[in-house]
């Protein structure tokens, strides 16, 4: 029995103090130079280095090789309230774009104060659906159901089916132990995360060489969930100073990462 990776608290894929593209933290999936971040970094691992970082908390990133049965994992992102914001219709969503240049259209529009926090939670937002993809990334941002869909089809065809987090009876408990079955679900995947805004708006990117794995998860009281992982095979063009090399201990380009999707998280793959 064991239990995957070193981990660390996770904030969210829309906390306002996280750093985009750039934090270690963003959806688990922010493969940029994290080195201009460092305190961003230390608040993240709650106030330690790297180096000294002793939690096991949530569980982020870990080896292809541990989803194995019996591997125990902590997920409290499993069991956050799920976000119920709706999308927009294409007309209304398209005639307020998601750029920095109709930033303060859009506070006025959610009548947001430029400091509050809900600002905070739009402004990143818009961010990340700004920030430039990188090698062997394609990146959509959606805030109409047509642009979800229609986006997705473009990049995988239309013969595509859409799988979530599998979540039955509610549970308390964020320690599981991944169960028999843990199966790949398909290598062509578009993966769509849930922001914080004031409607439905999903961040959705696909990288080449990527794994999704539906992961058959047991928790402490006897609940039964089937969790989304995600494993990228290249690495190649992460930045050497993210966290993840960091916690596993290894370097770009060598061995598959993995990591759990949030309880919104969304994933189109070929059927």
């Amino acid at each position: 029995m064991h239990t995957i990776g070193e981990s660390i608290s996770f904030k969210g894929d829309a906390d306002p103090d996280n750093e985009g593209v750039n934090d270690p933290e963003f959806g688990a999936y922010s493969y940029g130079d994290d080195s201009e971040n460092l305190p961003a970094n230390r608040k993240a691992l709650g106030g330690k280095s790297i180096n000294d970082y002793t939690a096991t908390k949530e569980t982020i990133y870990f080896f292809e090789d541990t989803l194995l049965p019996g591997t125990k994992v902590f997920l409290q992102r499993l069991l956050q309230e799920s976000d119920t914001t709706k999308f927009l219709p294409r007309q209304i969503a398209e005639s307020t774009p998601l750029t920095n240049g109709e930033l303060s259209q859009i506070l006025k529009k959610f009548s947001l104060k430029p400091e509050s926090k809900g600002a905070s939670y739009v402004k990143n937002t818009v961010k990340n659906c700004e920030r430039p993809e990188m090698r062997g990334e394609t990146k959509y941002c959606a805030a109409s159901l047509e642009t979800f869909v229609d986006s997705g089809v473009s990049i995988l065809g239309k013969n595509i089916k859409l799988l979530s987090n599998e979540i039955g009876d509610e549970t308390k408990n964020p320690s599981f132990k991944i169960g028999k079955g843990v199966r790949t679900v398909g290598g062509n995947e578009v993966v769509c995360h849930k922001m914080t805004y004031p409607h439905a708006v999903y961040l959705c990117h696909s990288i080449e060489g990527t794994e999704v794995y539906k992961v058959p998860l047991v928790s402490d009281d006897g609940t039964k969930v089937k969790a989304m992982a995600v494993c990228h095979k290249d690495t190649s063009a992460w930045s050497p100073n993210h966290i993840a090399f960091k916690i596993l201990r290894v370097k770009p380009g060598t061995v598959p990462i993995c990591h759990f999707l949030g309880r919104d998280t969304l994933v189109w793959v070929s059927n």
